[in-house]
């Protein structure tokens, strides 16, 4: 499985990298028909998404975010109904997004504003979503919405809505610093009007629906940014070891040079670890919240470190556009926000971790 992802993604992503990232847009060329539909487990999906993002993180995380998590709230939560109507669909030739944060609504997921009432077919969304990746690219998204306000978050309810539906719009695509081939909009939904069917899972039941996927979904963006952290110390060791002179010898060979590489690979095999590590027992059916949480808080903040290191270590080589050393840096900045920020990981841990040690 790694193998093959690797050679997909140096034998058709890589040439396309550095145009994507200029052009901000994701390439259609590089999501073939013929990846879909694998039927592989969780462990499998977090292999590739680490694979994808040595070679570009911004195809990781379209990916990741199809993945663990539109894909896994189908299976999840869909009927029978739904999972034969729309998973050969995202198997094949549609992707998914995920529509949960909104403008007021970041970290405290759950203060969203986006309204649903019922209507004579089905079901009518009113409101808008900030921060939305895959949406340029995709036709299927899971949207939240509150059907009962006066429950509070109880009331939130998740749907599916398709792209054509009259009434939504993608009202602004973001400039970002980073993972710039992703789209990341702003989408708003203005009287749009779902069948029935469209309900996904159960009335009420969208809060509790996005804290499992998010759980699974931080596992996937650990796995991104150890593939990050990866690539841009595999790009950065090959230079110093082969081509960067100083003094009459090759920059890697110094040892306060080799001393840096050395540590910064321990800890990107230690945020592995942590990743495999709750993959396992995600796969296994054991509590692996804390897992997830400690495992995308260190490898953002390994990816963070390894690749502003590694323009450092390429000297002037790594700060210009010309290679992909700057690039793994800017994309790296992502981790430590989305599917839960650094302080949410920790306040998340420190709970779980209060819980085990008060008598």
């Amino acid at each position: 499985m790694a193998e093959a992802v690797s050679k997909f993604a140096n034998d058709t992503i890589l040439p396309k990298v550095r145009e994507m990232d200029e052009n901000e847009k994701m390439d259609p060329a590089i999501i073939p028909e013929k990846y879909g539909g694998a039927g592989m487990n969780f462990t499998a999906a977090i292999v590739g998404i680490e694979e994808l993002a040595r070679v570009d993180p911004s195809v990781s995380v379209l990916v990741d975010v199809h993945n663990t998590l539109v894909n896994t709230a189908i299976l999840k939560y869909g009927t029978e109904e739904s999972r034969k109507k729309w998973l050969p669909k995202l198997a094949t030739n549609t992707v998914g997004s995920f529509c949960l944060s909104e403008p007021a609504s970041g970290s405290d997921a759950f203060a969203l504003r986006t309204r649903a009432e019922k209507s004579s077919n089905g079901y009518k969304i009113n409101g808008s979503k900030m921060w939305i990746t895959n949406s340029m690219e995709a036709d299927f998204f899971i949207v939240f919405a509150n059907l009962h306000p006066d429950k509070g978050y109880k009331g939130i309810t998740a749907f599916i809505v398709d792209k054509d539906t009259k009434g939504f719009s993608i009202a602004k695509k973001e400039k970002k610093l980073g993972i710039r081939a992703s789209s990341t909009c702003v989408i708003n939904f203005d009287d749009v009007e779902i069948p029935a069917g469209n309900l996904l899972g159960e009335e009420g039941k969208g809060y509790k629906y996005a804290i499992g996927l998010l759980n699974e979904g931080r596992i996937g963006i650990a796995a991104q940014m150890t593939g990050l952290a990866l690539g841009s110390f595999e790009n950065a060791a090959r230079y110093v070891w082969n081509d960067r002179k100083q003094f009459g010898s090759l920059v890697g060979e110094f040892q306060g040079m080799q001393h840096q590489l050395a540590q910064a690979y321990t800890e990107i095999s230690a945020a592995r670890a942590l990743v495999y590590n709750a993959a396992r027992k995600k796969e296994a059916g054991q509590d692996f919240v804390q897992d997830a949480a400690m495992a995308k808080l260190f490898s953002s903040q390994v990816a963070g470190k390894v690749s502003g290191q590694a323009i450092e270590w390429m000297g002037g080589m790594g700060f210009v556009r010309e290679g992909l050393a700057e690039k793994y840096w800017r994309d790296s900045k992502i981790g430590a926000i989305y599917e839960g920020t650094s302080n949410i990981q920790l306040t998340t841990i420190a709970k779980l971790l209060q819980r085990q040690y008060t008598k």
